[in-house]
């Protein structure tokens, strides 16, 4: 177990290791935090980085709350069938689902005239992520007794009161983890990203990739040292919130 682990992670804390480093290459010459200063002043990293957080919040948000009442419907009529389709889009690879999600916006400007951009993001998004959301919520409701609603809508409760005063309070720790779920996986995302933004859309991992494919960039080792800590952490805070 702990060489799975180590052969998972060590790769990850040279990098970390490396950021710090004074020097341009993989020669350790002296702890420096000189990367980080010049990833603070790049104002193409910065506007990624603003880029990225506006698409992971707002696809987020709508995620989960369609996430959460499709996760409920499906519960309530007990389809089988329907919610284990929902592992459909998480086994299909990402490159397909990438070209399907372009396809289908082509057709669409035909008539809407949109184009690529950040709503184009945002729109390809929601559609993987909320498959996160209804499968950590679904795994919430299998927990909660449904009585528990039946005796709300007993005592004079509407079905929407049941659902507000009763069921919703018990989801909130797996809401709040799928939230962040939803939020670290789109804001983590490249493939299906790179096929569907625009000129003014580029977010933080597509322009990684494009300083990395250029040589070694320190400054790609401090923004992804930056990254791996902060979306580690939201993991480990949605894992507790799962457990809750």
């Amino acid at each position: 177990m702990i060489g799975i682990y180590a052969f998972l992670h060590v790769p990850l804390l040279i990098l970390c290791g490396f950021s710090f480093n004074s020097s341009k290459f993989t020669v350790w010459e002296g702890f420096s935090v000189v990367w980080y200063e010049a990833m603070w002043n790049d104002g193409a990293l910065a506007e990624a980085a603003w880029n990225s957080l506006v698409i992971a919040v707002a696809s987020t948000a709508v995620a989960t709350a369609v996430g959460t009442l499709g996760a409920y419907g499906l519960w309530k009529k007990n389809a089988k069938l329907l919610s284990g389709s929902m592992y459909l889009s998480l086994v299909t690879p990402e490159i397909i689902t990438g070209i399907a999600m372009l396809a289908t916006f082509q057709w669409a400007f035909r008539y809407l005239h949109l184009q690529l951009g950040m709503t184009t993001v945002i729109l390809a998004h929601v559609t993987f992520s909320m498959a996160y959301v209804l499968l950590v919520v679904m795994a919430r409701l299998r927990t909660a007794d449904p009585a528990l609603e039946e005796a709300a809508l007993d005592l004079g409760a509407t079905e929407w009161q049941a659902f507000r005063l009763v069921t919703l309070p018990m989801l909130k720790p797996g809401i709040a983890a799928a939230a962040l779920l939803a939020f670290t996986v789109s804001f983590d995302d490249y493939v299906i990203t790179a096929l569907v933004a625009g000129v003014d859309s580029e977010t933080l991992p597509m322009v990684l990739y494009a300083m990395a494919r250029r040589g070694a960039n320190p400054v790609v080792s401090a923004i992804s040292t930056v990254i791996f800590v902060g979306l580690g952490l939201l993991i480990v805070v949605s894992e507790r919130l799962q457990k809750a």
